[in-house]
């Protein structure tokens, strides 16, 4: 069994544009990847299936209903004769926290499919299957920091970032999507533009990131008060140059230039709120 890193996917900035016919929204984003991740093992050659354990396993829902099956049926469909095969997922990240997790989980069975039948990172048929699984998951083919805008599914070029550690902590609470974007549209505003983009390999500053926000933090703090807490909770640890909520929620960050800071800061948010979620990561 081959196995393969599905890392966590933060959302740096999170900027809400018009909302299209079909009534989604448009988004722009940077995005980063920490090197805390799920993994995922994959055997070729049995029928398609899936296992999940690790300390998040419970959390992931109906088992036929995964990501990791659907984007290889999806990519199934568009390569007929695929070698499909028996999928093993230890579940380390929480699910439905703004990590990502599922469409990291998605993308790196893509990967592995791709791998085991010769395709290509690139085919376009990877990334059909991936846009097909879930707006998150084109960005998670190749996790590295870079823009993507649309509903999620239009992925930039890739990027770069100083040396960056983070402290993640989730309160252990739902903050469902649909609930977050219906509270941020029950409050009026204008219809936001689009940003400046960065060019391919361009090196974004920390300036750049504080300069941004997320803009569905004020409606996700409404529909779970706890991120207000870990946001306050994150704020007083020594060194934090940035706190804000990653995605639609409840995972929140703290950003840091130096790893042992971002390591004792994970430390003090389990030893004040130890039935939290939290880890210390490096980003890129």
């Amino acid at each position: 069994m081959r196995w393969g890193r599905a890392p966590a996917k933060l959302n740096l900035t999170l900027r809400v544009l018009q909302v299209r016919p079909d009534g989604y929204h448009e988004i722009e984003s940077l995005v980063a990847f920490g090197a805390i991740c799920d993994w995922l093992g994959f055997e070729p050659g049995s029928p398609l299936g899936l296992t999940v354990e690790g300390p998040n396993a419970k959390d992931t829902g109906p088992l036929g209903d995964n990501l990791v099956l659907r984007a290889a049926r999806a990519l199934e469909s568009r390569a007929p004769g695929l070698t499909l095969g028996r999928f093993r997922l230890v579940k380390r990240l929480p699910a439905a926290a703004g990590l990502g997790g599922g469409s990291a989980d998605a993308a790196a069975a893509l990967r592995r499919l791709a791998e085991a039948n010769g395709l290509a990172p690139d085919d376009p048929r990877v990334g059909e299957a991936a846009a097909e699984t879930g707006a998150d998951v084109p960005v998670c083919l190749n996790p590295r920091v870079r823009e993507m805008s649309g509903v999620g599914d239009v992925v930039g070029p890739t990027l770069r970032l100083p040396p960056l550690f983070a402290v993640l902590a989730n309160p252990q609470v739902a903050a469902p999507t649909g609930a977050v974007f219906k509270t941020y549209d029950s409050d009026p505003r204008p219809t936001a533009e689009g940003g400046a983009r960065f060019a391919a390999d361009a090196l974004v500053p920390v300036e750049a990131v504080e300069a941004s926000n997320n803009d569905l933090e004020a409606a996700a703090r409404k529909v779970a008060p706890a991120i207000g807490e870990t946001l306050a909770a994150l704020a007083r640890l020594p060194k934090a140059r940035l706190v804000r909520m990653s995605g639609s929620g409840a995972t929140c960050f703290a950003l840091f230039s130096e790893p042992q800071a971002a390591a004792l800061g994970a430390i003090r948010i389990l030893e004040e709120q130890p039935q939290w979620w939290a880890a210390a990561t490096a980003l890129r």
